[in-house]
């Protein structure tokens, strides 16, 4: 509940200062896309000036993204491989609280009983 309300406090003026900043900036430019001959260009569009500056803000958010989301694959990858280590230890600790019938671990300690309580500790960053 807290977070859709400091959701809307800050998407609603964000909202009104992208529409206002639309609403001025209506005047009508060339965009082209021929850099080698700028007076006729082979293509060119006109329109509204506040469309190429949301386009290029909407790139620069994607290639920021997908900067960042490259970057931290590493950290996926390490977080993945923790929460299957994880998983394999819970599963052990589940078949050890049931008495550890046929687990390896068990067979290798014959005089070493499981204690009462085994905890995992969480990951080290």
């Amino acid at each position: 509940m807290l977070r859709k309300i400091v959701a809307a406090i800050v998407l609603v003026p964000l909202a009104i200062l992208i529409i206002a900043f639309a609403v001025a900036n209506r005047a009508y430019v060339t965009v082209s896309f021929d850099p080698f001959n700028p007076a006729a260009p082979v293509y060119s569009t006109e329109t509204w000036l506040f469309v190429p500056i949301f386009v290029a803000f909407i790139v620069g958010v994607l290639i920021g993204g997908m900067a960042s989301w490259l970057r931290h694959g590493r950290w996926r990858r390490i977080a993945r491989r923790l929460e299957r280590e994880l998983a394999d230890l819970r599963a052990e600790l589940r078949s050890l609280r049931r008495g550890g019938a046929g687990n390896i671990a068990a067979a290798s300690a014959p005089t070493a009983s499981a204690p009462e309580r085994l905890e995992l500790r969480a990951p080290v960053r």
